[in-house]
């Protein structure tokens, strides 16, 4: 089967419309005159290979899709209200916790409590999680529920909020299977063709039941824990590995470490102290993994062929973790990079570490930076000093963190800004070609031999502006040749 696309203008080729054929799932032929067993004119329309989020949670993000909206929450007290409300007018079903997704603590002018929430719903347990994933908050029902009756803040961060959030995704496999279907079909519709699913499951195994039941909207590469890695040496797994019975979509992804917490969380682990903090028990923040712990197991990892992707948030965090790959003597991947020390940016491309970063994040959390980064911003979400000092970006968003949608990402990225505010940093910038590179990183190219892996849009990305950027118009998405998304 073949399909030729005519009248495509292919993006960064400075070259007038031309054909492409498309056959067997790959691009054959670039030109005039070609002839196929289908024809779609394009009609001069943009073409650029598919693009990739190089960091989601997609069983996370489709849940989120589902639960009560706090992200707009200002106070303790309002999200309180919300979730009550949410109770009042659509009480979960009997023995089911109310959940809800997206609450932002860092700038509120109140504390969160099991109190406060037990004065608007008691009856059931109801538990929030944060907008970075680092953080639940839960009513007393929850607490008791979840083993930590008692802790009147409510207030479970990092290694014990994590198997809350587990817990909570205990949804029969067919409907959860349908929601991240969902939620994958919408990632096409927004040109993604790919994403690294970082979710804390045994993900292989997930991935290919999905993928048997007919899944094939995005290829997935799927990362593994801790938890898994033993299991993954001992099947063999190693990253890049193409899982069979997959159509080719699903391979094996990185080892995955978190050794730090978040910004918002205020657990990221950092040289300074948090403003606040100064007498707690973590007033840097939490490093979850030392340096030597993490050594030993990024050493076993890359030794079977698993590329370490360490979690790093805070400066203290990405020195460690690049101390790491150091003496390891290993290629990898630090996710989110957030804030460095000038003294790291250039180790990134000497030890031949990515940095995997969340542009959108940096218009979420501009306020809370310059409150608790205050005076060292100039080194947050530095996009621009990593691409100076020979780092390769891998961007992404992190979803349901921000957005699974690249061009919100790329939008963030180019200018910085969001909601009429005045650019963040704007000497952080990068532009919209090198945002579009990072977001395919050679995965996916316009080229004679590559997969048919391409995107179809109503403008050029690389002249449109950071607004435009942000709601690009996607007229169609291909997959190895297949329309995964068409409004043709």
């Amino acid at each position: 089967m073949s399909i030729v696309l005519r009248n495509a203008r292919i993006v960064g080729a400075g070259a007038p419309p031309t054909d492409l054929l498309v056959s067997d799932g790959s691009i054959s032929a670039i030109g005039g005159e070609l002839s196929g067993d289908e024809s779609v004119d394009l009609g001069g329309r943009f073409v650029i290979p598919g693009l990739w989020d190089n960091h989601v949670h997609l069983t996370q993000h489709a849940l989120a899709q589902r639960r009560v909206d706090l992200s707009t929450a200002t106070s303790a007290a309002e999200a309180a209200r919300v979730m009550g409300e949410a109770f009042r007018t659509a009480p979960p079903e009997a023995g089911l916790p109310l959940v809800g997704f997206g609450f932002r603590d860092g700038l509120w002018p109140d504390a969160p409590s099991a109190a406060l929430l037990d004065s608007q719903v008691d009856t059931v347990p109801v538990v929030l999680v944060s907008g970075d994933l680092h953080c639940c908050w839960l009513n007393s029902a929850a607490l008791g529920r979840f083993g930590y009756a008692g802790r009147s803040t409510g207030i479970l961060r990092e290694d014990e909020a994590f198997p809350v959030t587990a817990a909570l995704q205990d949804v029969p496999d067919a409907v959860l299977d349908a929601w991240v279907s969902e939620a994958a079909r919408a990632a096409a519709g927004r040109g993604v063709v790919g994403v690294v699913d970082f979710e804390m499951a045994d993900n292989i195994p997930v991935w290919g039941r999905r993928f048997a039941a007919g899944f094939d909207s995005l290829r997935i590469s799927a990362g593994v824990y801790t938890e898994h890695l033993e299991a993954a040496i001992a099947a063999g797994r190693f990253t890049g590995e193409v899982i069979a019975g997959t159509g080719g979509l699903l391979t094996m992804g990185p080892f995955k470490v978190l050794i730090d917490g978040s910004l918002n969380t205020r657990t990221a682990y950092c040289a300074h102290v948090y403003p606040g903090l100064e007498h707690s028990d973590r007033p840097n923040g939490i490093l979850t993994v030392p340096g030597d712990e993490l050594t030993d197991l990024m050493m076993r990892a890359s030794g079977a062929g698993l590329l370490p992707a360490v979690h790093a948030i805070g400066d203290e965090a990405n020195r460690i973790a690049l101390d790491a790959f150091q003496a390891v003597g290993c290629r990898g991947r630090i996710e989110h990079a957030q804030l460095l020390l000038d003294a790291d940016l250039p180790r990134f491309a000497a030890l031949g570490v990515a940095a995997s970063v969340q542009p959108e994040q940096a218009m979420d959390d501009r306020g809370v930076a310059d409150r608790y980064w205050a005076g060292r911003t100039g080194r947050a979400f530095v996009l621009r000093s990593l691409l100076d000092a020979g780092a390769q970006l891998l961007l992404g968003s992190d979803a349901p963190v921000a957005p699974l949608d690249p061009w919100v990402t790329m939008a963030a990225a180019v200018g910085r800004s969001r909601d009429g505010l005045e650019p963040w940093h704007p000497e952080q910038a990068i532009s919209a070609a090198e945002a579009l590179v990072a977001s395919t990183n050679g995965r996916s190219r316009v080229a004679v031999g590559e997969d048919a892996d391409l995107v179809v849009l109503d403008l050029d990305p690389l002249v449109a502006a950071p607004d435009a950027l942000r709601r690009m118009p996607v007229a169609a998405t291909m997959l190895a040749g297949s329309w995964t998304f068409s409004a043709l």
